[in-house]
């Protein structure tokens, strides 16, 4: 993560000075959001630092709801690189644009698509290795970060070839782009903070690993909800009555092992019941 801090803090560097120059609201609107890439930065390291502190006193359950708490303050960040973005285009627009020289912002946003790029490759790797959500957020952003440069690109070129207008249209079009980016990454962490359940397809996979297991005769109560990026589940199980209490521990322990081999699944609970007990 300190590699993707100091990626940002040199491109948003880099953008500021070429929409400094240049006078471009496009590659202005792409720098805000390179901006706000460094204070999202700042707030996922100590987020995932925290997240990764062993259960305490005062969160018995762990601290892994600190990852997607951070990753939604990403979101408020993302939000404001949005509005100003948006507001600099639409001011430009109303004032009739501006033919921009290419040169200058067109390097400094090919070299960004290409860090950029670089960059979504080792997150989302990792991201998926570690089922972060913070490091997806991150990974998502720095795709995005591609998408809006291109679309700069575009403007900028079109300001030059067509009308002026084109580069705050641009502009405006990265813009949007932010606030879509703000809306998907919101409401996943969101469902992460408030402990949403899984969806059918997740809780069937984790009812059809139970079933299969020696002694389990019936499933007839799954509870699924997030604690920071992964499930605790509740499972209860029947089994036939006669068998001993060793027994019914041993297919408990065994459930609760299956179920916490998966990677969405922090921890697993299983309750044993007689057969004929719903």
């Amino acid at each position: 993560m300190l590699i993707t801090f100091f990626g940002n803090l040199v491109l948003a560097g880099l953008k500021l000075s070429a929409a400094y120059f240049s006078g471009s609201s496009a590659i202005y609107a792409d720098a805000i959001n390179s901006v706000s890439d460094v204070l999202y930065s700042i707030l996922l390291i100590i987020g995932l630092w925290l997240s990764q502190q062993p259960p305490d006193i005062s969160h018995p359950q762990g601290h892994s709801r600190f990852e997607p708490f951070a990753a939604l303050i990403v979101t408020l960040s993302m939000a404001f690189s949005g509005y100003e973005a948006l507001r600099v285009s639409i001011q430009r627009f109303m004032e009739g644009g501006a033919s921009i020289d290419f040169s200058l912002p067109a390097a400094a946003l090919f070299f960004s698509i290409a860090v950029k790029a670089i960059m979504f490759w080792g997150i989302n790797r990792i991201a998926q290795r570690l089922s972060s959500p913070g490091l997806e957020a991150a990974a998502k952003d720095n795709i995005t970060d591609v998408i809006t440069s291109l679309a700069a690109i575009l403007g900028i070129l079109a300001s030059n070839l067509a009308n002026p207008l084109f580069d705050p249209i641009a502009g405006i079009i990265v813009a949007l782009w932010i606030f879509r980016a703000v809306w998907v990454t919101a409401k996943e962490n969101l469902g992460y903070l408030t402990g949403a359940g899984a969806d059918t397809e997740t809780r069937q996979k984790f009812i059809e690993i139970v079933s299969k297991i020696p002694g389990v005769e019936n499933i007839h109560h799954v509870i699924t909800d997030y604690a920071g990026p992964r499930f605790v589940v509740e499972v209860h199980i029947n089994a036939r009555g006669e068998i001993s209490l060793n027994q019914a521990h041993e297919i408990c322990d065994r459930a609760t092992e299956e179920l916490e081999k998966l990677d969405e699944v922090d921890r697993a609970y299983v309750h044993v019941e007689p057969l004929d007990h719903t």
